[in-house]
């Protein structure tokens, strides 16, 4: 009984093992499925060389063109003027900025101004007997000697005697004493070189002002300076007089500038070159930030595109016959988001839009807007 049952399940097994290997070579003959190509959809875009502008962007903050250090040259207590010393007072051309007290040394040169008239008025009778020749041209000089205005110039001497003659009485000296007095007496007054605005005050009116001492700042508001480096590239080519666009950082006022100046030496350091904007406009402001767009050179037989549709090693891609084809290009000039770039051939059909994970050899076929 054993024997059979042990029989049966070798023959079983047997048959078990027949059907399985016919499985396998069964499965094994099936055709495979046929995957299904697919062509991508592409934006496409014809090349046509033209003369491509290089504007460069560059940035920097306004600076008042005319400004001035206001510095007391003399000691003295500040008098109230007309106007008060106060930041945003605005003055016009002439107008007094700052006033101190000279009251005391006005007094020293008044008394100065009278020593050398009464030392001219000394000699006037030693010159009638003299010097008759030039006595009327000294008394002509002491006629319209005012204590109240600045000394008039010494009369010009005719003859060495008489040149000796008025140097050893001490006139010339009294006369250049005075002078320099007076010259002094004008630093107490301050005035106002242009019409403008105080930006800055560092006094009030009634402080001890001291020579040296720092008194404030005065600045043209109509006329203004941005400072911008652009790179060296460019230096051969940026001339003085070329308008530039400016726009604020949120591009949403225009100006239009002028290059006035451009260094004439290049940063070691940054390999840039320094470059002066002038623009006037009412509504501007010192420290304002602005954006330039400067128009350096004009390209031959360029196109412009954007970067991320150059690839590594200067290639782009071009649609042939279906198929995407990397072609080599030069660049010219890079921005922030566009190239300009040249050798490429009139009527070759390039990509306009970056595709994802595009190869040489993909099959496209231009976006048909009916496909949405």
């Amino acid at each position: 009984m054993r024997k059979i049952i042990l029989s049966t399940i070798g023959v079983l097994f047997i048959i078990g093992c027949v059907l399985l290997s016919k499985n396998i070579i069964a499965n094994k003959t099936k055709p495979k499925p046929i995957v299904k190509k697919t062509i991508k959809s592409v934006f496409i875009d014809t090349v046509q060389n033209t003369e491509i502008p290089i504007v460069v962007p560059a940035n920097g903050s306004l600076v008042a063109k005319e400004r001035i250090e206001l510095y007391a040259e003399v000691q003295g207590v500040l008098k109230l003027g007309k106007k008060l010393f106060k930041t945003g007072e605005v003055y016009q051309k002439g107008e007094t900025l700052i006033q101190i007290d000279a009251g005391e040394f006005k007094a020293n040169v008044q008394a100065s101004k009278s020593l050398l008239y009464n030392n001219i008025a000394a000699i006037m009778p030693d010159l009638r007997l003299d010097f008759p020749e030039v006595y009327q041209k000294w008394q002509d000089y002491l006629s319209n000697f005012n204590m109240e205005k600045p000394a008039p110039a010494l009369p010009k001497m005719d003859s060495e005697k008489e040149n000796y003659f008025i140097v050893g009485r001490g006139i010339v000296s009294s006369y250049y004493s005075l002078k320099n007095l007076e010259q002094r007496l004008s630093k107490y007054k301050i005035t106002a070189p242009f019409t403008g605005i105080l930006t800055e005050a560092l006094a009030t009116e009634g402080s001890l002002i001291r020579s040296n001492q720092k008194l404030g700042e005065f600045i043209n508001p109509s006329i203004y300076e941005m400072q911008v480096s652009i790179s060296k590239s460019f230096a051969n080519i940026l001339k003085t007089g070329e308008k530039v666009a400016l726009t604020n950082l949120d591009k949403t006022e225009n100006y239009e500038g002028v290059i006035t100046r451009i260094n004439g030496s290049i940063d070691p350091t940054t390999q840039t070159l320094s470059v002066f904007i002038e623009v006037k406009n009412a509504d501007l402001k010192e420290g304002i930030y602005l954006e330039a767009l400067i128009n350096a050179k004009k390209v031959n037989n360029a196109i412009e595109l954007n970067r991320n549709l150059l690839l590594e090693g200067n290639e782009i891609f071009s649609v042939v016959n279906g198929k995407l084809e990397k072609i080599a290009v030069s660049p010219v000039y890079f921005s922030d988001t566009k190239v300009v770039l040249q050798n490429i051939a009139n009527g070759t059909v390039i990509l306009s839009s970056p595709i994802s994970g595009a190869y040489a050899g993909m099959l496209v076929k231009p976006f048909n807007k009916t496909e949405e």
